[in-house]
């Protein structure tokens, strides 16, 4: 396993530590709304803090980019390495006691994704990737389903926050729901991602995400078998925000019937 990929569980365990201490006692956690329906917590904040502080003592020199701290100053010295953070991906849903989240964390080499981990704290399961090296879950090798009917699929899909994103949402949902077998929106992206990549699911799709939600869990993906596009089908997804991913002959069905919404 590559080094900074086993820093990066360490610190995927250590924010762990801080979440799971809280989930215990929902009732203390302290929650700000940042806008309609998109909170922040102290503990997302805590564990950010936890994993800055066990990776940036290993790696003094790389840059963050987290969800609730932003770009660390060194980010626009055109640093090699950048650290992309999501410490709860699912917030709501841990607010609320819902068993579904986790904490993201993925590295950028010169923009180009490299390593990943998705740590699930509920049910202690731990996605990895390295680029090159393929994808694990718990350290058995994990590969996209090889369904290649989208009719057959069961997708995952969220929607962010305001009315415009609601409705569009709703459109998507009729056309996905007729096709498929099925779309499930659990609230949080990373995972469904992570879901895809180890054949939980069969494809994913979603608007208006941010790199942290999208950089580890698009990692595994590729390195499971898989394809991350935007709706258009083209690879600029990371900062674009616009995901879908499936296997090879799902990924091309969905693009055709999403086209619409690219």
């Amino acid at each position: 396993m590559h080094p900074m990929l086993n820093t990066a569980i360490k610190a995927a365990r250590r924010a762990a530590t801080v979440i799971n201490r809280a989930s215990f006692d929902l009732d203390r956690v302290v929650v700000t709304e940042k806008q309609h329906n998109d909170f922040v917590t102290d503990v997302d904040q805590a564990a950010e803090q936890a994993i800055i502080e066990v990776l940036s003592k290993a790696y003094p020199d790389h840059a963050f980019l987290g969800e609730e701290s932003g770009a660390s100053a060194n980010s626009h010295d055109e640093n090699e390495f950048q650290w992309i953070i999501d410490p709860i991906d699912g917030t709501t849903n841990f607010i609320h006691g819902f068993p579904q989240y986790c904490i993201s964390l993925a590295l950028a080499q010169r923009g180009i994704v490299t390593q990943a981990v998705i740590y699930d704290p509920v049910r202690n399961d731990l996605f990895t990737a390295s680029k090159g090296a393929g994808a694990f879950l718990n350290e058995k090798r994990i590969r996209v389903t090889k369904l290649d009917r989208v009719s057959n699929a069961m997708l995952g899909t969220g929607h962010g926050a305001g009315p415009r994103a609601l409705d569009e949402y709703l459109k998507m949902y009729a056309i996905m729901g007729e096709r498929s077998q099925g779309v499930r929106s659990a609230g949080s992206a990373a995972l469904d991602l992570a879901y895809v990549a180890c054949g939980r699911l069969d494809g994913f799709y979603q608007k208006g995400l941010k790199p942290w939600d999208i950089a580890a869990g698009a990692l595994m993906i590729t390195e499971s078998g898989g394809i991350v596009g935007e709706f258009s089908g083209e690879s600029d997804y990371l900062y674009k925000g616009d995901v879908i991913a499936a296997s090879p002959k799902v990924f091309g069905q969905m693009v055709s019937l999403l086209a619409p919404f690219a």
